[in-house]
């Protein structure tokens, strides 16, 4: 691509080791300079601004979903015809798919169940007193959550968060993480071509509403099968690095965990900040279909953009002290889900399970404690943790 002249450029590589253990002071800096800086690593251009980022997000006529929304063109390739990587009109149909499933009518009539298997979970954790807030918890309730709505069976869903965690990875460049995690990601489409099964699905959950798609024609089988996945994978690693954030903040701040416990209406609050302050996925790109010019950098047509998500839930200019957690914020209009019409789906039963999973916390748990150090995941795209060693003790009837 060739870059227009006195356009702002990095050579920051921030899929590296080292940008991703910390982003945010890199990403600061260059969110004070400019509104988009070219990054020459990766030839894209760049967006850390809140007001930037979102106007993009809103404006798919202009960056445009449809060219792909990873970085590499293999990638890309497989997101093809994906309802990740489609605009409107295309788009809107294959969100129609599932659109009563995740609409506050259907979420409605799952919350007990939901409601029901976090109390059991957390009880189950609260007996064994010491458990992995990662591992135990955050890679467990969530994938099974939406396991159990598609209708998948049981064998098999070990391969669901390797596969997703990977499959995020490959949004950003074919390095050293996604090549280690090639293995995880196939044999995560491997057993999701499989699924693409009326007879492996459980009857009246979304696999059943998506392979009713393929017989009315709404969908091919590679369509439906790139559906479940689309659906599986966005509908975990922002739940799944999200717990697993807020378990380690509970044990860090006291004084957040005392507050939830006095007043679970907290919890909805509780999860706005941790999405904005930890942004799970850090962006996604587009590319631009026209010159557009943001200030006084003009982005070349056909030049891919990332919107980073990160920079933007951490932009001075929206949120006063970004850097910090603050109980009282309720950012509800963070951009951690996207935005527009790409916005996440199903953000709305990511809210419903963490809510449900916060209310089960404080009913059952007094104290909350680190019982080690924990570890960062190395994802180069998803922003979370491997390990969050707990121990908690139970909280005594009043």
């Amino acid at each position: 691509m060739t870059v227009p002249p006195n356009s702002p450029t990095t050579d920051l590589d921030l899929f590296s080791a080292e940008a991703v253990a910390d982003p945010f002071p890199a990403l600061a800096h260059l969110r004070s300079l400019t509104p988009a800086v070219y990054c020459m690593k990766y030839d894209f251009f760049l967006l850390t601004r809140y007001e930037d980022v979102r106007a993009a997000a809103a404006d798919w006529q202009t960056y445009t979903s449809a060219h792909g929304v990873a970085l590499t063109p293999e990638f890309n390739k497989q997101l093809e015809g994906s309802v990740l990587a489609t605009d409107p009109p295309e788009h809107d149909a294959l969100r129609a798919v599932l659109s009563d499933k995740l609409a506050p009518r259907g979420l409605a009539k799952i919350r007990q169940q939901i409601s029901t298997y976090a109390d059991e979970l957390v009880a189950q954790m609260v007996a064994k007193e010491t458990f992995d807030g990662a591992l135990d918890i955050a890679r467990v309730f969530p994938i099974n959550v939406v396991a159990d709505l598609v209708g998948l069976p049981c064998e098999g869903r070990e391969y669901m968060h390797p596969g997703a965690d990977a499959t995020f990875a490959g949004f950003g460049p074919f390095g050293d993480y996604v090549q280690e995690h090639l293995p995880q990601l196939r044999s995560y489409h491997q057993w999701m071509a499989t699924m693409a099964d009326r007879s492996k699905l459980a009857p009246g959950g979304w696999g059943e509403a998506i392979m009713d798609a393929v017989d009315d024609g709404r969908l091919t089988q590679l369509g439906a099968i790139r559906t479940v996945s689309a659906y599986l994978t966005a509908g975990m690693d922002t739940t799944v690095n999200a717990i697993a954030a807020f378990m380690r903040l509970f044990a860090d701040r006291t004084d957040v965990w005392e507050a939830l416990k006095a007043d679970p209406r907290l919890a909805g609050p509780i999860f706005e900040e941790i999405l904005r302050l930890e942004a799970p996925v850090s962006g996604f790109f587009r590319v631009a279909r026209r010159d557009v010019t943001i200030g006084d950098v003009t982005i070349p047509a056909d030049a891919r953009v990332m919107l980073h998500w990160a920079a933007a839930n951490r932009d001075p200019a929206k949120y006063p002290d970004p850097d910090r957690f603050d109980i009282t914020r309720n950012p509800l209009d963070h951009v951690a889900f996207g935005y527009g019409v790409h916005a996440c789906a199903g953000q709305g039963l990511a809210r419903m399970e963490a809510v449900t999973l916060l209310e089960a916390l404080a009913a059952q748990i007094d104290t909350i404690h680190l019982t080690g150090d924990p570890v960062r995941g190395r994802n180069p795209v998803v922003r979370g943790y491997d390990s969050v060693p707990l121990r908690v003790t139970p909280r005594r009837p009043a």
